[in-house]
């Protein structure tokens, strides 16, 4: 088992008697869904034109909810809930300097969620990642009391290259990122029943209609891969860029349809000047288009 500290990740308080409500009414997965089997959400709150303005995870703590985020999101998402917040009971405070973040993985990881003295929970993501501790002791005294190797958080971002999972800021930007495209359909992330949300006619759409064209998705090459936000090419036409590298593996943001295009016309899929291969992961539902690419919305 392995762990990493995550020094970029803080924390917010969102607690009262109201902040359930407050939060279902706005994000985009279902507070509802949380239960003794399910103890958090990883979830994100929308722009009304649907695009992810924020990501995040949710676990419930004491009268509230700790919402796990990046540090550089925390001063405007604080200033988003307090916008709708209005008159509900809610209080909502920066609470990074009481938690340390940490990521652990590896055989038995998902079991510590049970047994360590601090808030910790299984990633709702994908179970394979393992699980995330917010500790308010001593971090060395927990890991160590887990047994756990210590790790890089370059280590805990080529274990999420090689299961195909994003993160915000890193493979997609927040902002101009559409839910499916950040695989939210396929990792838990929106509900489709919950009623509404903020956003949530432009993702229903996208999801009944399935035109998500865009998708990241893992890819790899038979050397080292260029840094993030290098183009990738099928031929001479954009399909995207890579966000995520971890040696010859990486994530990619890219147009499914121009993808499987170059593909079919025997195209080399490049990233700057390296040959690449897309290959889709092994819990993906969605698969590469049999039709020709569509034009670019």
């Amino acid at each position: 088992m392995k762990s990493a500290l995550l020094p970029n990740r803080g924390v917010i308080a969102v607690t009262g008697a109201d902040a359930g409500k407050l939060l279902q009414g706005i994000i985009t997965a279902d507070m509802d869904s949380i239960t003794s089997d399910r103890t958090s959400l990883h979830t994100g709150l929308l722009t009304p034109q649907g695009k992810i303005l924020f990501d995040f995870f949710i676990v419930p703590h004491a009268d509230g909810y700790l919402i796990e985020t990046g540090k550089s999101q925390i001063p405007d998402l604080m200033k988003r809930l307090l916008m709708y917040k209005l008159r509900a009971a809610v209080d909502i405070t920066d609470a990074s300097a009481d938690y340390t973040v940490a990521a652990v993985w590896g055989p038995n990881s998902d079991a510590i969620a049970n047994r360590v003295d601090c808030v910790a929970f299984v990633d709702p993501r994908l179970r394979e990642l393992g699980a995330r501790l917010l500790m308010t002791m001593a971090t060395d005294a927990v890991l160590k009391d887990l047994g756990a190797d210590a790790a890089s958080e370059p280590s805990y971002d080529a274990r999420r290259v090689a299961l195909g999972v994003p993160e915000a800021g890193k493979d997609f930007a927040l902002g101009d990122t559409f839910p499916h495209e950040a695989l939210y359909d396929q990792l838990g992330g929106v509900s489709f029943t919950k009623g509404c949300f903020v956003g949530q006619e432009v993702v229903s759409r996208m999801q009944h209609r399935g035109t998500a064209r865009k998708r990241v998705v893992p890819v790899n090459a038979n050397s080292q891969l260029p840094d993030t936000g290098t183009e990738v090419r099928g031929g001479s036409s954009l399909i995207g860029t890579l966000g995520t590298v971890a040696g010859n593996r990486a994530l990619a943001l890219l147009r499914l349809d121009r993808a499987a295009e170059a593909i079919r016309k025997g195209e080399v899929l490049k990233a700057g000047d390296t040959a690449i291969e897309l290959h889709l992961p092994a819990w993906a539902t969605f698969a590469l288009p049999d039709d020709g690419p569509e034009a670019a919305t």
